[in-house]
């Protein structure tokens, strides 16, 4: 009698190994993407390689590890951005921007830049509009920087020293020393922020949606200076943590 396995149809077989590469850590080697599927290592390798020639996956430069392709990492971007999956988001945001009184938003790490996923704008008149989708940079952004602040030691260093540290403001960090500084003190204190680095007269302050112990998004709210000083936005971290966890849940279910 046939098992379970043998019962599965190729195309769930197929995605069971693209969820096994998605979910680790780091490059898989083949050998390590086939253990545990149940299937002979033959049939294995030719869905990996199908699975790669179709942009799902792609190997590393040793050509021996797999990581998620660029076809794949659309489709789950494009997932996100889609409105009904958006909605239980974007109800905790609009409740966290009418509780604040500011715009507040949902990003995540696509490549090299920042990826808006959802926002919600507040009602004053003076306000920085980004529709989900837009993209900002990493290195002068309290999100960009929070989330390169999370990434494992040796993938940080790879991107902040192929990053175009372009000056935004006078206050912009262009230095990869002084960036790499300032990534060690975010991981210490767990939240980022943006003092007047991207946009002069806009700050902001960002926290990690954290999933399965990793950061997998952040929340932040940004404000006008006159509106909303530094120190001020800080004392809005109770709640800003409070709705990440909110927002970790809607990822788990």
């Amino acid at each position: 009698m046939p098992d379970k396995q043998d019962r599965t149809p190729p195309l769930l077989r197929a995605f069971a190994l693209l969820e096994r590469v998605v979910r680790a850590e780091t490059a898989l080697t083949l050998r390590d993407a086939a253990e545990g599927s149940g299937l002979p290592k033959p049939t294995t390798y030719r869905m990996l390689a199908m699975l790669e020639n179709a942009g799902l996956l792609v190997r590393d430069s040793d050509g021996r590890r797999l990581s998620p392709g660029p076809r794949l990492t659309r489709i789950a971007l494009d997932a996100l951005l889609n409105a009904q999956v958006r909605a239980p988001r974007h109800a905790i945001l609009k409740s966290l921007a009418q509780a604040i009184g500011e715009t507040v938003n949902l990003t995540m790490l696509d490549g090299s830049d920042v990826v808006y996923l959802d926002r919600v704008e507040t009602a004053w008149p003076l306000r920085m509009n980004l529709q989900p989708g837009s993209r900002v940079p990493l290195h002068c952004t309290a999100s960009g920087k929070l989330l390169l602040a999370s990434l494992p030691a040796s993938r940080r260093r790879r991107l902040v020293h192929s990053l175009v540290l372009e000056r935004h403001t006078n206050r912009t960090l262009t230095d990869a020393k002084a960036l790499e500084s300032e990534l060690a003190q975010i991981r210490r204190r767990g939240f980022a922020t943006d003092d007047e680095e991207y946009v002069a007269g806009l700050v902001c302050i960002a926290v990690p949606v954290t999933l399965r112990r990793r950061t997998a998004a952040c929340i932040a709210v940004h404000a006008p200076l006159a509106r909303m000083p530094l120190p001020a936005a800080i004392e809005h971290l109770p709640a800003l943590r409070h709705a990440a966890d909110a927002i970790a849940e809607t990822f788990e279910r």
